[in-house]
């Protein structure tokens, strides 16, 4: 084989030597780009945005422009490079099509330590979900292992040789059709709320991927959008240590979609969340 560069189909014979080569992977540089974001805290050391629908976290195969940190990088500032070119600020993220609120690091010590908070669980995250159907009881937990799904790489399953992760749901409210819940994660693994209702039987509504996709028409929610949104973030200052509590409104999009749900024997006050009991600490 010496000399010789074969397809990557080749199949070699017993005594032949294969040499493989691997290109050194370059690092992409991210371009700043004027793009909306909405950011509803800011200071010298942390912000956070509530993240539209459709917008992808930080750039990656597939996804190179229009993200977040695009939009970061575009509005000027600083931001914390411990993350990584790509990731530049990013404390945790969420999937492209959920919305509310996320967490950026401004400087390098902000974000180790709100790394070393959210592994310590100071970090409190709560999403307004509407999943498919009703769950058993009012109060469920899931602690199941999420992992690579063998069969699809690109998406996420129970798996025994998952990461550790549980999520604990309340239910809000009963609808005819599903359920309004309040998710708290205690982990932070790809799809996990998604991932955890799916294996209950009750996938969120609209969520294609995971097999909520039919609820869709029904729930009057738009192409590519599923019920979940990041409402309710509280941490720890990176500096001072004060909690910092922020909430971020239920997106019109959904808002329409839960008056679907509920039907119109039940009018929706003009925040719907608060209506349901959405941020009562007692839960």
């Amino acid at each position: 084989m010496a000399g010789r560069r074969e397809k990557a189909s080749y199949r070699p014979v017993a005594g032949e030597e294969v040499v493989v080569e691997i290109p050194l992977s370059r690092k992409r540089e991210v371009e700043g780009e004027a793009l909306p974001i909405s950011v509803v805290f800011e200071d010298d050391d942390v912000l956070v945005v509530d993240k539209a629908a459709g917008m992808v976290v930080h750039p990656a195969p597939g996804n190179w422009t229009g993200t977040l940190v695009n939009a970061l990088k575009g509005r000027g500032g600083p931001l914390a490079g411990a993350a990584g070119g790509e990731r530049e600020g990013i404390v945790h993220r969420l999937d492209k099509d959920t919305s509310g609120l996320l967490l950026v690091a401004k400087t390098d010590r902000a974000h180790r330590s709100l790394g070393a908070a959210l592994a310590q669980r100071k970090i409190v995250r709560r999403y307004v979900a509407l999943a498919w159907g009703h769950l058993e009881t009012d109060r469920v937990t899931v602690d199941r292992p999420v992992g690579r799904n063998p069969r699809d790489r690109r998406l996420m399953a129970i798996v025994s040789t998952g990461r550790a992760a549980r999520t604990d749901f309340v239910r809000l409210a009963r609808f005819d059709a599903a359920d309004l819940l309040r998710a708290h994660l205690h982990s932070g693994r790809t799809h996990q709320i998604r991932v955890h209702l799916a294996s209950i039987g009750h996938p969120v509504a609209g969520d294609d991927v995971y097999g909520g996709g039919g609820a869709r028409r029904l729930l009057a929610l738009p192409p590519r959008r599923h019920f979940l949104h990041a409402a309710w973030l509280i941490f720890p200052h990176p500096v001072t240590g004060e909690p910092i509590d922020l909430r971020a409104p239920l997106p019109e999009d959904l808002v329409r979609s839960l008056a679907a749900a509920a039907g119109p024997h039940v009018p929706l006050d003009p925040d719907p969340l608060a209506q349901f009991g959405f941020y009562r600490l007692s839960d």
